[in-house]
């Protein structure tokens, strides 16, 4: 087959673990960006960079922090990028930067990010801003390609749900009682979901923790491993707290032969697709399901030409337990198939979470994998809020034969049946879905419930009522009555 010059291949990838700490992200960023390279095999590959993509990062705030990778690595860029917060972004930048190789506006595209949270958080603990770099109102604000991912609805803000490790349990719980599991069963398939990944993230060379854990270490509290948000305990909570930097180098099919960048070095993505289910998460149909993921994913799959049983390898965006069981269940993917695990890198607990980053390092270990096993195939998900923005990526060492291709499938997504939100709700409803947020002790210190409303709609709310909090964390409360009052406080009706 005759390749097109303009075809986008991915060229390399590269990751960063900083143990020792104290570097900034755009640091991390230029070192990932020089182990790119190396793995790419050009050493004139980085100067040829004409476009700096950043997903965007919280431990540091830069104008333009394309500008400082790009002088650091010794690239000249006409052209710099930086996104908004949310996981899907990685993915949402190869797509762009795909369809701009593709169509001639750009010839060599870096992405990357970077976050120094541990450093961060250390030296704010101690009353110490780092010594990095800042950039004065005299450089101009990179260009925002990712919007921000909302997260902060009328309905969330006034049950104070505002944070993903309070939500994504309320996801856990939906799960279980949509399965009919008690408790007990549904923590039992959630530890070996999450051990399986632990196991993958052990013989991962780029892994923040490289150890295997047993299920039942996983979802049994101890001092290392607190309550956070039950039913989930710290080893099933995301990983912040990393110094980790990963980049990735996209060119056109003409410079990577003009830069001798060898054949068995090249990935090629097939096709990308990216849409998004409602912003306030009480107007979604299910907590448990996610229209965006089935219809994205189907519609990756059927633009690069595939099937399910046609993928090698599989990465799912794995924040929380409930993502992982959502997107498997949306996209028709096995969660215990052992000889295709659904992470190539052990996922955001043990790989290590770096906020908004984490698919550029999945990325990555992808395109190496697909390296290791030419001609198969590999899908990669990506996901922003609360299983809020989703993007898709399907990659493979031969190049697709109608080009890359992509899809935006929001039209598609927004003929699905939503539910009714009541954000100012008082009266009586039934508790759909809970979780009970522990402080750092071990102790309830607040719940939050997703309720159902005598029309059908739902409403959010909240409590710090002790006997309400004890029976929560020890009683199936799905399905029973509650009081819900307008400033969205929550009490069980009377019996």
């Amino acid at each position: 087959m005759s390749l097109d010059p303009r075809t986008p291949v991915l060229v390399g990838g590269g990751q960063i673990n900083d143990r020792s700490g104290g570097r900034e992200p755009v640091e991390l960023i230029a070192d990932a960006a020089r182990a790119a390279a190396d793995e790419a095999g050009s050493a004139a590959l980085l100067g040829s960079v004409d476009s700096v993509r950043l997903v965007g990062m919280l431990s540091w705030r830069y104008r333009d922090p394309g500008a400082l990778v790009g002088a650091l690595v010794g690239a000249t860029p006409r052209h710099t990028g930086y996104t908004g917060s949310g996981g899907s972004t990685p993915q949402v930048l190869v797509n762009g930067a795909c369809e701009d190789i593709a169509a001639g506006r750009a010839e060599v595209v870096l992405i990357g990010g970077a976050e120094s949270w541990r450093s961060r958080m250390k030296l704010r603990a101690e009353g110490i801003r780092p010594d990095w770099t800042i950039q004065d109102e005299s450089v101009a604000k990179a260009q925002m390609l990712v919007d921000e991912v909302p997260m902060r609805s009328v309905t969330e803000k006034r049950a104070l749900l505002d944070r993903p490790a309070y939500v994504y349990p309320l996801f856990e719980q939906a799960l279980r009682v949509s399965a009919g599991r008690s408790t007990d069963e549904h923590r039992e398939v959630i530890g070996a979901l999450w051990s399986g990944f632990s196991k993958v993230a052990s013989t991962n060379p780029h892994a923040w923790t490289r150890r295997e854990y047993t299920a039942s270490e996983i979802v049994t509290p101890s001092r290392d491993n607190r309550w956070i948000s039950w039913p989930y305990t710290k080893l099933l909570n995301s990983n912040n707290m990393v110094e980790q930097g990963a980049a990735l180098l996209l060119c056109s099919v003409e410079v990577a032969t003009r830069l001798c960048i060898p054949r068995q070095n090249w990935v090629f993505p097939q096709a990308g697709t990216e849409a998004h289910d409602t912003y306030d998460i009480a107007e979604r149909a299910a907590l448990d399901r996610s229209p965006a993921i089935r219809v994205a994913g189907a519609r990756a799959l059927e633009l690069s030409g595939i099937g399910l049983d046609d993928l090698a390898h599989v990465d799912v965006y794995s924040c929380f337990p409930s993502a992982v069981q959502v997107a498997a269940a949306e996209l028709g993917l096995p969660l215990d198939d052992p000889g295709r695990r659904l992470t190539v890198t052990g996922g955001l607990t043990f790989a290590g979470g770096p906020w908004n980053n984490y698919s550029t390092h999945a990325i990555a270990t992808l395109a190496t994998r697909l390296r290791e096993s030419p001609g198969s195939y590999g899908l990669l998900t990506a996901n922003g809020g609360y299983l809020t923005k989703h993007a898709f990526g399907v990659y493979r060492t031969e190049p697709p034969s109608e080009g890359f291709r992509r899809e935006n499938v929001q039209p598609l997504v927004d003929r699905e049946s939503t539910r009714v939100a009541h954000p100012e709700f008082d009266g009586a409803a039934t508790v759909e879905s809970w979780t009970v947020a522990h402080d750092r002790l071990g102790v309830p210190e607040r719940a939050f419930v997703a309720a159902r409303t005598p029309d059908g709609g739902r409403t959010l709310a909240t409590t710090v009522e002790p006997e309400a909090l004890a029976r929560l964390v020890e009683v199936d409360v799905a399905s029973e009555p509650i009081a819900v009052t307008t400033n969205g406080e929550f009490r069980f009706a009377r019996r």
